[in-house]
């Protein structure tokens, strides 16, 4: 009887031990933005269509369950489904940590790992590629149909980010008209040609 009650104390405690463990998997704390990426690294961007492409998708979810590299298995920490089965690991299922990462940031810290982490660098394992399909795939738990607009800085849905070409006009100080705005008082083009043809006529 004595024996029963012991064994029955010790499974009550490792039970209790791995829910503690589950517990700080999923609660990382309050979502506040990561430090932004190495100059090495900011310029670095998904390759242009991959966050829509299935195929790429898919193969990114294969290197994430350990399926085509021994090495290499994010699920074994992160989870096949997203939910961390190990304490300290990124939950990416959280939409609102996850929007705070640039792309350039997630290939950083998938490249290089987290200091004072048991993330470790993954880029001696994996090639480039196979970072930015990874990525793809992890996007998937907590920002699905999305990507990361490099012109906006900001995860938008799939299809909608703008040419990577475009510049955005930027603000002015004082008041004054944004960069490639005409200031006021200035005719704008139209008046200008309305004024070119009367003048031809005459």
């Amino acid at each position: 009887m004595k024996f029963m009650t012991l064994r029955n104390l010790a499974l009550f405690i490792g039970l209790a031990g791995m829910s503690t463990a589950v517990s700080a998997c999923v609660e990382e704390g309050p979502a506040v933005p990561p430090p932004p990426a190495p100059p090495e690294y900011a310029e670095k961007h998904m390759p242009e269509g991959w966050w829509a492409d299935e195929k790429i998708i898919e193969e990114g979810r294969q290197i994430f369950i350990g399926a085509e590299n021994i090495d290499v298995n994010c699920a074994s920490c992160h989870g096949k489904d997203g939910k961390p089965v190990k304490a300290g690991a990124r939950d990416f299922r959280s939409a609102e940590r996850m929007k705070l990462y640039s792309d350039s940031v997630w290939f950083w810290r998938v490249s290089e790992g987290v200091k004072n982490t048991k993330m470790k660098p993954w880029k001696t394992k994996l090639p480039e590629e196979d970072r930015w399909k990874v990525i793809a795939y992890e996007r998937t738990f907590g920002l699905k149909g999305k990507e990361y607009d490099i012109v906006k800085k900001e995860w938008v849905p799939v299809g909608t980010a703008l040419p990577r070409d475009t510049v955005l006009p930027t603000a002015a100080p004082d008041g004054a008209p944004a960069d490639g705005a005409p200031a006021e008082g200035t005719p704008t083009s139209a008046p200008a040609k309305a004024k070119e043809a009367k003048a031809g006529k005459g």
